[in-house]
C-alpha cells in the first residue's frame, strides 16, 4: 500500500468524552484537506480501502461510501435490529440512509463544509453526512471481526441512536400518533352510539367490566406512547434551544509529517 498522502497529523484532544457524533463533528471542523475520510480507530474500517476511495474522488465523485457486503461478523439480533432500523428510517425520513454504510466514507471539501454549517447540537452524523445529497458511489468491503476489546455500543445506546436518527430527520412519528388518536376517537364515538342504542332498546346491561378495563388500559397506553413521542421532539427543542457547543477542545497538537508529501486529501 502506498504511503498516506498527508503533510502532517493533528491531534485534537477534547476535554471529555462527548460521544462519537461530537468527535466526528470535531474531526470535520479541524480537517483542512480537499477531502475528508472519517473512520473507526479499531481497524474494522480497513485502511486498504482508502486509496480506492481517493481514486474515485480524483475521478470526480464527491462522496464515496464504504458499504459492508454482509454483516456476518455481527450476531443475529444485531443484524435483525439493524435491518429493521434502516427499513423504518428510510420509510419515514426524507433523507434515506444507504443500508450497511457507516461513517466510513470519503466526502469532498464542498460536502464537508455543508455538513459543518448545519446548526444541530443533537447530531446524527449518518443522516447529516447523507443530507447534502451530492452524487455518491459505493465501494463494498468485508468488515473483519473486532480483534481486541469489546464495543461500548450496547443495545440501549444503539436504540437511543436509532431514535435520534428517526426524530432528527422525520416528523412522521408525530403524524402517526395523531392518526392513531383520530382512529381511536372515531371508534369510541361509534361504539358510544352503539351502547346508547343498545341501552335504549334492551335497558342497562351490567356485564362488561372486563372489556371496559381492557379498552381503558389500551387507550391509556396509546396516550402514553403518543406523549412519549411528543416528549422526544420537545426534548430535542429544549436541547437545541440551550445552544451549548457540541464539544470542548482541551488542546490541539500538530505532529509534523513528511514535508515532501502532498497535502491532499
Amino acid at each position: 500500500m502506498a504511503r498516506p498522502p498527508f503533510g502532517k497529523v493533528v491531534v485534537v484532544d477534547l476535554s471529555r468524552n462527548f460521544g462519537k457524533e461530537a468527535a466526528l463533528s470535531a474531526g470535520l471542523d479541524f480537517a483542512t484537506g480537499d477531502a475528508v475520510i472519517p473512520m473507526d480507530a479499531d481497524l474494522q474500517d480497513p485502511p486498504e480501502l482508502v486509496p480506492r476511495m481517493i481514486a474515485r474522488w480524483l475521478d470526480g465523485v464527491p462522496v464515496v461510501l464504504a458499504v459492508r457486503e454482509n454483516r456476518a461478523s455481527d450476531g443475529w439480533l444485531k443484524r435483525s435490529t439493524s435491518a429493521a432500523f434502516y427499513a423504518v428510517h428510510n420509510h419515514l425520513a426524507d433523507t434515506p440512509l444507504p443500508p450497511n454504510a457507516g461513517d466510513f466514507r470519503l466526502i469532498d471539501r464542498t460536502v464537508a463544509d455543508v455538513v459543518r454549517a448545519l446548526p444541530e447540537r443533537q447530531r446524527f452524523m449518518k443522516g447529516l453526512l447523507s443530507w447534502p445529497g451530492f452524487p455518491s458511489e459505493v465501494l463494498t468491503y468485508t468488515r473483519p471481526a473486532r480483534a481486541h476489546g469489546k464495543t461500548k455500543w450496547n443495545y440501549a445506546r444503539l436504540m437511543n441512536l436509532a431514535v435520534e436518527g428517526i426524530t432528527s430527520f422525520s416528523t412522521a412519528p408525530l403524524r402517526v400518533s395523531t392518526v392513531i388518536g383520530a382512529i381511536f376517537a372515531f371508534i369510541s364515538f361509534i361504539y358510544g352510539g352503539f351502547i346508547l342504542v343498545r341501552t335504549m332498546v334492551y335497558g342497562v346491561d351490567l356485564p362488561g367490566y372486563a372489556s371496559v378495563f381492557v379498552a381503558v388500559v389500551f387507550i391509556g397506553g396509546v396516550q402514553l406512547l403518543s406523549l412519549g413521542i411528543l416528549g422526544e421532539y420537545v426534548g430535542r427543542i429544549y436541547m437545541e434551544s440551550k445552544r451549548r457547543p457540541v464539544y470542548v477542545v482541551r488542546s490541539v497538537a500538530e505532529c509534523p509529517g513528511d514535508p515532501g508529501a502532498s497535502t491532499r486529501p
